[in-house]
């Protein structure tokens, strides 16, 4: 089932990532942008809310994830003038992750549309795969949509590109379905952007993409792909056939869709395909695996509180 944006529209970035990412969103959907993060870097000019860990110089997730609680009154008085809200974080940094599943608890407590984008860290990132992959659950729990785009398979196929390529290119292919949210809803499951480099043939390319988005998910999850071709005036219309027929095969012809992006110089394939089903993130939680009608959790994610308690040593 696909969702439908209603407006207005309140774009949230959180942490630094997150803000970049939702400061291009802002521009391409003429929204409203609010950020959010413990680090002043990240709070430019736009709209945002600090989150204060005090004199904490190296904060966990979890004591950031308290603290941006402490906030929730205000986060909550932002939103509640808005019918959507999109939210962008990238699940490799500690902001984003701690932040994330508060922002999309307080959308849903408040009864607010909320589409999120979650860009999940490379497998050598070890130290943050186990918190990336308990934020990504709350999110897929508390968002009408959530949308994934998974760095490590990225360059899995693209063993050549540095991070900083990986970063680039990932965040192109966010916006590119971003500009699409106007035209074209999203569906209600889990949904994977898939890409590869620019100025490839567009069949390798394609088969690139469709590499990256089998890294996340096996090909019987994949209930349906929309294919974002951009640079799409300057591709023979023949090529276009060529893949259409491709994708076609793989997912089949009722579950493809091929979308024309006339205003980019690049050409490239962006994939947006809904997973039914388990992915690879559900791995990054070893407790994931298990059913959640055969576990307990809390309502709300892990945190801690600042307290301030005279505990004196007993000798």
């Amino acid at each position: 089932m696909s969702y439908q944006i209603r407006e207005p529209i309140l774009v949230i970035g959180v942490g630094g990532a997150g803000s970049k990412l939702a400061i291009q969103a802002k521009n391409q959907l003429n929204s409203d942008c609010l950020v959010i993060s413990n680090d002043s870097k990240d709070l430019t000019s736009e709209n945002s809310i600090k989150v204060n860990t005090d004199s904490v110089i190296n904060p966990s997730v979890q004591l950031i994830r308290g603290c941006a609680y402490e906030e929730a009154g205000k986060i909550e008085s932002e939103i509640s003038n808005y019918e959507t809200v999109i939210l962008f974080a990238n699940l490799a940094g500690k902001s984003g992750s701690a932040i994330a599943p508060v922002v999309a608890d307080i959308c849903k407590e408040s009864h607010t549309g909320l589409i999120s984008f979650a860009v999940m860290p490379f497998k050598n990132e070890k130290d943050r795969i186990f918190n990336s992959g308990i934020a990504l659950k709350r999110l897929r729990e508390n968002s009408n949509c959530a949308v994934v785009l998974d760095n490590d398979s990225l360059l899995d196929s693209n063993p050549d590109l540095s991070r900083k390529d990986c970063f680039e290119i990932g965040n192109n292919a966010v916006m590119h379905v971003v500009k699409s949210l106007s035209q074209s809803g999203l569906d209600t499951e889990t949904s994977v952007i898939s890409t590869s480099k620019a100025d490839l043939d567009m069949e390798t390319s394609l088969r690139d993409s469709l590499k990256m988005l089998y890294e996340n998910a096996p090909p019987n999850a994949v209930k349906r792909s929309i294919l974002y071709v951009t640079g799409g005036d300057n591709i023979p219309m023949g090529v276009i056939n060529s893949i259409s027929t491709l994708t076609t095969g793989i997912v089949g012809e009722s579950s493809s869709h091929i979308e024309m992006d006339s205003t980019s110089d690049e050409s490239k394939v962006v994939m947006l395909s809904s997973i039914q089903g388990m992915t690879k993130f559900d791995q990054y939680d070893p407790l994931g695996m298990i059913s959640k009608e055969n576990t307990l959790d809390w309502d709300k994610p892990d945190c801690s509180i600042k307290c301030e308690l005279d505990l004196y040593q007993l000798e």
